[in-house]
This record gives structure tokens, sequence and C-alpha cells, in this order.
């Protein structure tokens, strides 16, 4: 686990550094450089395999390739024994290794043998070009930025800025899909110039061009498996122990998250139960919130586990400015979590295993049952909705808390009454509580959106969901999570809140094998209606190792009232802070748009936490990542904003 980098262009041996000194947490043990007449490689180091003689840039036996590399590759074991075999040779008992040697056989064809999480970049100096990759759902970033001869790449913006070669101006098209979709797509990033290498994807700089090509696409929704309900729980079981016993690869323990829900105590308890013996596992509690301790701690104690938890303070604005630092990005509220209890774990071990991936790989979330009810509600009259359900609706007060009974009949509402088709009531789902088109319309000013070429943001969903890979309903939902939210979200934020803190997070849920299989089950087995039903084959494992009132109690979620907040403790903070937009004074944002939302969630109206949220953190961003305050700097301006 480290941060990678490499810059192609004049002068680029003095500019290397700072391309790997701006992001040293991500690889705190070691660093490393190679450069050549007109390249030079970087790699800070997070040392986990081979701790003595890991050391990047790797050169292949006659330095005529080298290698740096950010992941695991949880089969290397297997891949070293067949490359020697062959007659290869290594220069290091790092996992990593073998994807140069398998380069040298099969070129950039060789990424798919792979099963792990990486981003890998590999200089050919015979061919004179620079062959990048990243894993198959993108749990390892890699950013990279062309201009003209010149070519950066890092594992993140900030890095590949520090380059030298663009100037940090915002991407208004990346700007305008996040405001409706909560993540990046595609090859998006928030700054000018800057692209994101997509999941699953090879890139190729050669000559000053760069062309990119996938690898790898999941294919296994049509492939449904047959089999009895016992016989397709324990095929899950037994992959789900193979899986994580590959994601022990480590010459350092390993401990694990522990949230205290299904899937964090599913991977806890069958760690436990491979391993034999006790390890770390961490858990975190927020006053005023709602959280999942005893569930954590029954876990822990029924496998004698070494429990290590705290509980902090719930002041999110206070850990803002060091949170968009490292996202280069608006800091997502399940950020929080992760950031936090990284910050603990980071007190005992480098690497954890975590459960993100099981609600979207099996179907875990409230909205993929919500779609059927919402679809059942679509053919209700639009009389009868506009002039009778609405008003009733409207009528019901906002509590502003966690899945309000007046937010759910509203969501229906707007799901139900908008959508045309199953991908419309789906893309709608994404954007409602965020900003929708109409409301992005009010809010961008005319001159800005005249200068957006793609102001379709629906599409960007429905372009995965209509492309005719699942025939279903839940498994077309569950393939666009998979090909958006998971890589461009989820795994961003679980990559870039835990490398914070120097810890490496290995989730065996979202493994590419794990979720071939989950896409070949029967949506039956899935999801059988609401509460109880989420996930149903996991929780049938799950079963197997815990309590079935730890399993069939209702998901919780990890939450804050942010709505609450920005009522009440946060209300003058925010006044205060959009008096001084950036986005206004640059002439993107409407500043009466913004007032709107404000006054009316604080006067109770409406319930706008989501897109205030989004605006609060968009402002921090531009004042650290454009302007390039620093996180002292932006707490002094926090601060200032507090007192007023």
């Amino acid at each position: 686990m480290c941060g990678i980098a490499g810059l192609i262009c004049e002068n680029h041996e003095s500019r290397i550094k700072a391309m790997t000194d701006i992001m040293a947490y991500r690889g705190p043990d070691d660093e490393g450089f190679h450069s050549e007449a007109t390249i030079s490689l970087g790699q800070r180091r997070l040392s986990i395999n081979d701790l003595a003689g890991g050391h990047q840039p790797i050169p292949n036996e006659e330095g005529t390739l080298w290698l740096v590399c950010n992941g695991e590759i949880y089969n290397s074991p297997t891949l070293r024994d067949q490359l020697k075999g062959r007659g290869h040779s290594f220069k290091t008992a790092t996992d990593v290794e073998v994807i140069l040697h398998l380069y040298e056989e099969k070129g950039e064809n060789c990424f798919a043998d792979l099963r792990g999480m990486f981003a890998v970049a590999i200089w050919d100096a015979p061919r004179r070009r620079l062959v990048m990759a990243r894993d198959h759902l993108g749990q390892k970033p890699l950013f990279y930025a062309s201009n003209g001869a010149s070519f950066a790449f890092a594992s993140e913006p900030k890095s590949v800025l520090a380059s030298g070669l663009l100037e940090r101006k915002v991407d208004l098209e990346g700007l305008w899909h996040y405001m409706s979709l909560r993540y990046l797509p595609d090859d998006r990033s928030l700054f000018d110039g800057v692209r994101k290498l997509p999941a699953a994807t090879y890139a190729i700089w050669q000559d000053g061009a760069v062309t990119t090509r996938r690898y790898w696409s999941l294919d296994t929704f049509r492939d449904k498996i047959d089999g009895t309900e016992k016989e397709l729980t324990d095929k899950l079981e037994s992959l789900l122990l193979d899986t994580i016993s590959l994601h022990l690869l480590s010459d350092v323990p390993v401990g694990t998250f522990l949230s205290g829900g299904i899937d964090s105590s599913l991977i806890t308890a069958m760690t436990a139960k491979i391993t034999g013996k006790s390890f770390h596992t961490f858990s975190i509690g927020v006053n005023d919130q709602i959280n999942e301790l005893p569930w954590a701690e029954k876990i822990a104690r029924q496998y004698g586990l070494d429990w290590k938890t705290e509980t902090v303070e719930a002041d999110l604005v206070a850990n803002l400015p060091e949170m968009v630092f490292h996202m280069d990005e608006p800091a997502d509220p399940f950020g929080v979590g992760v950031y936090l209890v990284s910050q603990l774990a980071a007190k005992y071990d480098k690497v954890v295993l975590s459960g993100d991936g099981g609600d979207e790989n099996f179907a875990g979330y409230d909205r993929f049952a919500g779609q059927k009810l919402a679809r059942l509600y679509g053919l209700v009259p639009g009389f009868l909705r506009r002039g009778v359900a609405a008003p009733l609706i409207g009528l019901i007060p906002e509590s502003f808390g966690y899945k309000s009974l007046a937010g759910k009949l509203r969501w229906l509402n707007d799901i139900g009454g908008h959508a045309r088709t199953p991908g419309d009531a789906y893309a709608r789902s994404m954007s409602v509580l965020r900003f929708t088109q109409e409301q992005k319309d009010d809010l961008f000013t005319d001159d800005a959106q005249r200068r957006i070429a793609d102001t379709d943001s629906v599409r960007q969903i429905l372009k995965y969901f209509d492309d005719g890979t699942a025939s279903e309903y839940l498994d077309r939902m569950l393939y666009t999570d998979l090909m958006t939210r998971i890589p461009d979200q989820l795994l961003a934020i679980t990559d870039r809140m835990s490398m914070a803190h120097s810890i490496e997070v290995r989730p065996p849920l979202i493994d590419y094998r794990v979720t071939e299989f989950a896409a070949s089950l029967p949506c039956s087995i899935k999801l059988r209606g609401t509460g109880r039903g989420l996930k149903y084959i996991l929780r049938n494992v799950a079963k197997r190792y815990m309590g079935a009132d730890l399993v069939d109690r209702p998901k919780q979620g990890f939450g804050f009232p942010i709505a609450k907040w920005l009522r009440s403790d946060l209300a003058p903070f925010q006044r205060n802070l959009f008096r001084e937009s950036r986005f206004v004074e640059l002439g993107l944002f409407r500043q009466e748009a913004i007032d709107r939302l404000v006054e009316e969630h604080i006067g109770g109206k409406a319930d706008h936490n989501f897109r205030l949220w989004i605006l609060i953190n968009l402002e921090l961003w531009h004042r650290i990542c454009i302007e390039g305050q620093s996180v002292g700097e932006c707490h002094e301006f926090i601060e200032r904003l507090r007192k007023n």
C-alpha cells in the first residue's frame, strides 16, 4: 500500500519529489524514485509485505521495465510459483512484483489475471510507453493529466497538480454532475484537466497520446446459477471464507473494522474462524448519533477479540478541513465514520478488513425495495397523486430526523410521480435528495450553464441501467451501483479517509470474484421485501456465525443528525459562510438560490440538509484545493464564522 506518481516532461527529476511529498501519509515508511532521460517515477511506501526488501520502483531482470504499484495482489503466491516455473527471477518478496513479470509475458493483457486491489504503472523503456491500470472494482485510485508532450499520474489529484503541469481550476462539468450524483462519474474529477482512470481499465501513454480500454466486464447477471437455498448459501459461505483467507496476506498483523452491522460483523466473525486467534477489531461511537456499539461488543466478546473502541464528539465541521484535503473533493458524511475509526486503528495496526460492498452486491438498501413501491405508486392516476396524495403528504410535518416519515413519503411521491420509465425512477432516486435538474437550473447561473457541454446527469446512470448487461429490475439497479457508486463514491471515500491515517483497508465483500458470484444469484434470494428481506442470502450466512437477534434487527446505518444541526448550532455558521461564497463570486451559483435553501431549511419548510452539506463542503474545498489555503488556515476561517 502506498502512493505512486510519475512525470514525463522537462525537469521531471526536480518535480517528482514534490508529487510524492504531498501524499507522504499514504506511505510514511519509505520513499523511492527512478529517473531516466524523459521520465521519473516515485513512490511513498506503507510497508506490509517484504518489510525489508520491498522497495519501489521495482525493475525487471534486465532493467528495461520499471513498476510502481499501490495495492495488494492476493493471488500473488500462486502467480509467483507459476512465473518462477517459467524461468522468471524475482528481486523482492513483495506481492506486486508478479505484475511486472506477467507484463513481460502478456503485455497489457496481464491485468485480468490479478485478484486484488491495485493501481499500477509500468514504464516500458524499449517501447517508450507508460502502461497504467486499476483493479476490477476501483478500490485503488489513479489520476492523470496530459498536456501536450507532458504527462503526469498519481494516486491523488493534489499530487498530479503538484507536478506544475496544470493551473488549478474547477471542472464545471464534473461539478454539475457531482451536485446530482454525489460522486464524480467515469473519468471526471473536480479539477479541470485532471482525469480519473476508471475501474477495470488500463491506459497507455505513448507519443503524447493516451488510449484507454476496459479489461474486465461484469457479465454474470444473465448467467443465473441453480440450487436450493441451502446449496446457494453454502456456496456463498465457502467463497467468502476463501476470499477472506486471501485477504489476510500480510507480513504485519491484520485487524477488522466492526461497526456492529451485519457486513462488518460477518467479516470479523469469519476472520476469527479462519485465524483461530484473537486480533484487534475497531469500533467507534459518536455522541448524539446513531451507533451500534452494543452489537459490536457482542461480536467481539463472542469471538474473544481484542476490541478497541472510542466514543468521540460529533463535531463534523471541526473535521472538515482535514477530510476535504484528503478527499480532494467534498467530504461525504459517510466518510466521517471511516475517518474516525481509521484514526483509532492507526494506533495499533496498518491493515484492516472492512464490510464495504455487502449492500451493493446483495441488495441491502431500503431504496432497492422502495423502488418497487414507487413503481406501483406511479400507476395511480396523476390527478389523484397531484390533487389528493401530494397535498396530504405536504401536511405531514418534517421531523428532520433519520429516515423520517415525511421524508420517505415525499421521496415516494417524487419518484413515483415524475418517472416515466424504470430507469427514470432509479435515476431520479439517486438525485432527489441532492440536486435535481430543476434545482441545478435554479442554482447555476446562466453563464455557468452555457459553459457546460453535457448537462444530462441522468444519462450518467442510464447508460449502465439500460445497456443490457442485466435484465431484471433489481439486477439493473445493482449493476448500475457497482459501475458508479462503488468505484466513484464508496471505495473512493474508504481509500482516502483510511489512507489519511496510513491505514490499508481491504474489503473482501467487493472482491471481483464475490461480485461475479453475487451477480449470478437469482434476485429472489437477494431481496425478499424490506427489513429482514434485504440481502437475504447474506443474512443466511451471517446467522451461522452470530445470533438471529443481530442479523434480523432493523438496519440502522451510520448517520449524523445533520439536518437538525443545520437548523440550530450550525445555522449562523452556514449563513456567514454563504455570504462569502466563492462560487457566487466566480459567477457560478446564484446567491438568491443558496439563500432560499438556507432559509427554507432553518424555517422548517423543507429538509435541504443533503444539499446544504454539499454547498458547505464546496466552499471549503475551493479554499483548500483551488486557492491553496492550508488546513490550519481553513480551521481559522471556520472558527471566525462560528463566532460571528
